[in-house]
């Protein structure tokens, strides 16, 4: 009887397929059959059938690439990026004395608001930086005068009083208000000069009584300052020229590279993560200038290189050769991937599939350059030789276009160009300092509008502070003459009641009538029901509103309105004022109007936050700005804010 798997003629079987398997073999190793290792791990060829048979086992003689190359010749065009444009402003040159970023992120730093001055740290450092400009040309004998002394009386840091309602920003917060004490009428403004000296020269320097004879030689002294500035943080974009758009709470920046027919226009419409690189930009094919004027026409730069090729060699990669072993320093029988992590996947079958198939084709490219590869010459190890083209995108659109380094485009295009590798001026490393301001905008659906909440405010010392703590700080003090005069009307009541109703003068009674009427004007009155009725509820002054109102001529489209409430205050003679937002971000054109595009505020709500970036660049220069980031908040909110309600009275 024979047996069910049992070939007995096995050229007719190969023949006719008659015995389909799916047992396949990817691996050869030697088997000890004893205690001994030596001779398995040695790995014995016997004769050149089993060389043979190896290859057959591992595919080779399928294989119509099986050449390595070792010659290349490629050919490249290059053009450099030279024209940048900050949102829909004039366009200007670009080149490479500063990263991109300074030119995208920078943001005016805080310096005032309205008429409280900020940033006092910052204004110190320039008067110091002035004064000690001056004596060192006093002490050279290019003045005729020391005008330290003067020009601090001149542009003092001013003394902040309790009593002025400009002062409360300041002496709301004891430590500001002591540091703003310590350095009044000692140290100078250097801003104030500095914006003063901007208006006018001979103004600024008149006002510290400045010699006719030593006016040309100040002058010169103030542009140093200002360059010294500069160079300390990066100068705000004049006005008209902010890539920052407030009403969509993100960066928009356009860059173009020169070409032989129009310009290669790389745009970026929302820009925020803080991170600038290729991925930003999208390319704009029907765009043929970025803006006005025109770069004139220009050919790339084209250079032919050749070049060694090498294979590719990573840690852990698996060894070509069968005999060769590896040193175990990446382990990827451990890699255990999830089933969404596609680059763990994608890294893993390129390191033990085609690892071996990749070689590189170094070359050094300028930062701040589109360069396009026109073809490599390959030569292999046959002599044969090959000219290899880029591959093209696919004209349709869709997710499958996405290539690494290779910009998307915001439409289709019936014939895409070849991939262009998009080597931006930007630099791989900057340090972030803490926020300096921090807006929190979410939606209050029971309320139907958004809050934008101050979760960190800047003082006038230039140090920041929770913003809720800052609030409570500052109504604190706008109450304390409430609280005091609440205090000397009953110690004054006190007295009075404590002279006999028959002995007292036509004076003091009508003042006693007066503190009454005054002190049911301040204190809550005396619950005489079990219930009140609430005309609004209170809201902390950190939070702003933002109102959805209509978008002019559309009857549908909405957008958001920043609002203020009034700051009500039990006893206040005064008419109630404005609950103004204290941080930059949202003072945008006060006392004007502010609207925010309704569709940047999702239901997670974002985060806005500004802080001083640092870097090094080309030559180790160090470039300092402000920069502003957009982060994904946290979800809906409620502010607690209701009308009309019928409260407990205890």
């Amino acid at each position: 009887m024979a047996l069910a798997y049992t070939v007995a003629v096995m050229d007719e079987a190969l023949m006719g397929r008659s015995f389909p398997a799916i047992t396949r073999w990817n691996r050869l190793e030697g088997r000890p059959r004893t205690h001994d290792f030596d001779r398995a791990l040695k790995a014995e060829v016997r004769d050149s059938l089993w060389m043979i048979a190896k290859q057959w086992q591992m595919g080779e003689f399928h294989g119509d690439d099986a050449a390595s190359p070792v010659l290349a010749r490629v050919c490249i065009d290059t053009a450099p990026i030279d024209r940048f444009q900050a949102a829909q402003g004039p366009v200007e040159a670009l080149d490479v004395v500063q990263p991109l970023e300074t030119r995208v992120e920078r943001r005016p730093p805080p310096l005032s608001a309205g008429t409280q001055l900020l940033s006092l740290d910052l204004r110190m450092t320039a008067g110091r930086r002035w004064l000690k400009l001056l004596a060192r040309e006093a002490a050279a004998g290019t003045l005729s005068a020391d005008y330290r002394q003067a020009c601090i009386d001149a542009y003092p840091v001013p003394v902040p009083a309790p009593n002025v309602a400009g002062d409360a920003m300041v002496c709301a917060h004891a430590d500001a208000w002591q540091q703003t004490s310590a350095a009044a009428g000692r140290a100078m403004d250097g801003i104030a000069f500095l914006e003063r000296f901007a208006a006018g020269a001979n103004d600024a320097l008149n006002r510290f009584g400045a010699a006719a004879g030593d006016v040309a030689q100040l002058t010169e002294l103030a542009g140093a300052l200002a360059a010294w500035l500069g160079g300390l943080i990066v100068k705000p974009p004049p006005a008209g020229n902010d890539a920052w758009l407030p009403s969509r709470l993100e960066y928009q920046f356009g860059v173009s590279a020169p070409g032989p027919a129009q310009e290669n226009v790389l745009r970026a419409e929302e820009y925020y993560q803080g991170a600038l690189d290729w991925y930003a930009l999208e390319r704009r094919p029907g765009e043929a200038q970025l803006g006005e004027p025109p770069a004139p026409p220009r050919t790339a730069d084209r250079q032919v290189h050749t070049f060694i090729p090498v294979p590719i060699v990573f840690e852990g990669m698996p060894n070509t050769r069968w005999w060769s072993f590896e040193d175990r320093r990446t382990n990827f029988g451990e890699a255990r991937p999830d089933k969404t992590d596609l680059g763990k996947l994608l890294l893993m079958e390129f390191a033990l599939v085609y690892a071996n198939d990749w070689f590189v084709v170094p070359h050094t490219l300028d930062v701040g350059t589109t360069t396009q590869v026109q073809g490599i010459a390959l030569t292999n190890v046959f002599g044969e030789r090959f000219w290899i083209e880029p591959v093209r995108e696919l004209p349709a659109a869709g997710w499958e276009r996405w290539s690494m380094f290779t910009p998307g485009t915001a439409t289709a295009e019936p014939q895409p160009p070849p991939p262009q590798l998009i080597l931006l001026p930007t630099v791989p490393k900057v340090q972030e300092g803490a926020p300096l301001e921090e807006v929190a905008f979410l939606r209050d659906e029971m309320a139907n509008m958004v809050w934008a909440i101050e979760r960190r405010i800047t003082l006038p010392t230039g140090f920041t502070k929770p913003g809720a703590e800052a609030a409570r700080e500052l109504r604190g003090f706008l109450e304390k003459p409430l609280r005091e005069e609440v205090e000397k009307l009953q110690a004054r009541k006190a007295e009075i009641e404590k002279i006999a109703e028959a002995v007292r003068s036509p004076a003091e009674v009508d003042e006693l009538a007066a503190i009454d009427l005054r002190l049911a004007q301040i204190l809550p009155p005396e619950a005489r029901a079990p219930i009140r009725y609430q005309v609004m509820s209170t809201v902390p002054e950190q939070w702003i509103p933002f109102i959805p109102v209509h978008r002019d001529g559309s009857a549908r489209e909405i957008q958001l309105q920043r609002a203020a409430l009034p700051r009500l205050m039990a006893g206040d003679p005064n008419p109630p004022e404005k609950v103004r937002p204290r941080t930059q971000l949202l003072r945008h054109r006060l006392p004007q109007a502010y609207f925010v595009h309704e569709e940047e505020v999702p239901r997670a709500g974002v985060v806005v936050s500004q802080s001083y970036q640092r870097t090094r660049w080309i030559g180790g220069k160090v470039f300092t700005w402000l920069g502003a980031r957009k982060q994904t908040g946290r979800g809906e909110g409620s502010s607690g804010l209701a009308f009309d309600q019928i409260k407990p009275a205890k």
